[in-house]
């Protein structure tokens, strides 16, 4: 358990450094990872499922931390005085469906998404579960980065498209802890940072409408004069081509007018902004609508910062938080954010053709933990004070999906009588993932990469999709 002042914390519990838009062409040229175009082309055939038509896309909310599954998606109100907390389950619009009170918005829209109650796997801090729930690798070790590319990286690279003016993947407050490893940085997130609801707030660099600003780029990225050495160095890999598409892909997405209109969150009616709540969550929410609507095909979006408490994440330790005072002043927002992005994707069309998760990378002890608080805050009593935490707990997570074609309104899977233990439709990390890879088109038991050590890794192993979601897909 850490303080997010505490040294181990800082050195285990914080994100990575987000890339600057500055270096996207420097990261698009570094990522060729060994790759011919024609390899390329060979992957995506190989990755491409029957008779899959319609380009689909991903939008994942990610709480970091681990938000509790108890206060949240899977409450257990009647398990004794040490594992239940203050507030009680409420009935939805789906009649075996009851969820926490906090989450009064989601009880009316319940019929639009499915919850699962049962996934595990065996990530126990915030490095391994992110990592293990989205490389599908059992990853033990405690890394900033994993040694494995995530399903975004690999889509992206799947998905690869010079003509395209939008990039594919787009991290709006990107998820820490993963990445593309040995696909190489021109698969990692575009990276949209900062507080969308900020007046002043601007993605720098997207379609560049100054004519000098446009020469000066174009002098900039005359790569055939400029990088003499690295052409002929690359054209000994047969990587020419590959360069060609990368710097192709860079130029669109930096001087096109549709780019910067995507990006653009001031276009949206000011009462759709309310809609989803005028703070960084709700237009993030929103943001990630307006790209995949645009054609984006991954958007992952970060729920953290000063809207979850002291320590401005879903850890909620008693170190941290009071997890019940934390919940509570988290879950409006929350609550608003994600099912105005699951109601207007429903009321645009968009359902069908985007999936919606919201999930951290694990959920928290039933058993609640009473420990000195280290620091003041909202969500936290005065330091040295006493109060209810709840811990790391991967052995049971609840998922909400919504959208994509999936069967709707239902729940999967079960937890014992505190929220302990899966008891019934245990899913593991790469059935999660197969079910994923499906709705986006890649037949993910086809295609394997060659990593560091010159070794070929298939991107899933064993992994099934989750049936009682795809029955409808």
């Amino acid at each position: 358990m850490f303080s997010r002042r505490d040294p181990e914390f800082e050195r285990h519990c914080t994100g990575p450094r987000l890339a600057h838009r500055r270096e996207f062409l420097r990261v698009g040229l570094a990522g060729l990872s060994g790759l011919t175009l024609p390899g390329l082309l060979r992957l995506r055939a190989a990755a491409a499922t029957e008779n899959h038509r319609e380009r689909t896309a991903v939008i994942v909310v990610w709480l970091i931390g681990g938000a509790s599954h108890l206060e949240t998606y899977d409450p257990k109100p009647h398990s004794g005085s040490e594992y239940c907390g203050p507030y009680r389950p409420i009935s939805t619009t789906v009649p075996d469906l009851q969820i926490c009170e906090l989450l009064p918005r989601h009880a009316q829209v319940a019929d639009k998404f499915t919850i699962l109650r049962s996934l595990v796997h065996t990530g126990f801090c915030h490095q391994q579960g992110a990592q293990q729930l989205l490389t599908g690798h059992p990853v033990r070790e405690l890394r900033q980065k994993p040694d494995d590319p995530d399903l975004f990286s690999i889509t992206n690279l799947l998905r690869s498209d010079p003509l395209r003016t939008l990039p594919n993947y787009v991290g709006v407050n990107p998820i820490p802890y993963v990445g593309s490893a040995y696909l190489g940085p021109a698969y990692e997130p575009f990276a949209v940072t900062g507080d969308p609801n900020d007046p002043k707030f601007e993605v720098p660099n997207l379609g560049l409408a100054d004519k000098a600003q446009v020469e000066r780029l174009g002098e900039r990225i005359g790569l055939r004069k400029s990088f003499d050495r690295l052409e002929r160095d690359i054209d000994r890999r047969g990587n020419m081509q590959a360069l060609d598409a990368f710097e192709s892909q860079a130029w669109n997405v930096l001087t096109s007018s549709a780019t910067r209109k995507a990006f653009d969150i001031n276009q949206e009616d000011p009462r759709v902004r309310e809609r989803y709540g005028r703070n960084a969550w709700g237009q993030q929410c929103l943001m990630a609508r307006r790209l995949v609507e645009s054609g984006v095909d991954l958007v992952t979006t970060t729920f953290n910062g000063p809207l979850c408490g002291r320590v401005q994440n879903w850890d909620d330790h008693a170190v941290n938080h009071n997890v019940f005072e934390a919940m509570q002043l988290r879950a409006p927002l929350y609550d608003q954010a994600v099912t105005a992005l699951i109601d207007d994707l429903h009321e645009r069309g968009l359902d069908k053709r985007v999936l919606v998760i919201v999930t951290g990378e694990f959920g928290r002890t039933p058993k609640i933990s009473y420990v000195a608080s280290t620091g003041g805050g909202r969500g936290s009593a005065a330091a040295g004070t006493m109060q209810p935490g709840r811990d790391h707990w991967p052995s049971a997570t609840s998922l909400l999906f919504s959208g994509g074609g999936i069967s709707e309104g239902q729940v999967i899977g079960a937890t014992d009588s505190r929220g302990e233990y899966v008891t019934d439709r245990i899913v593991g990390a790469q059935d999660f993932l197969a079910t994923v890879y499906r709705h986006l088109g890649v037949d993910a038991a086809r295609v394997e990469f060659t990593n560091f050590a010159g070794r070929p890794v298939p991107i899933l192993g064993d992994g099934k999709p989750i049936r009682e979601l795809t029955a409808a897909g």
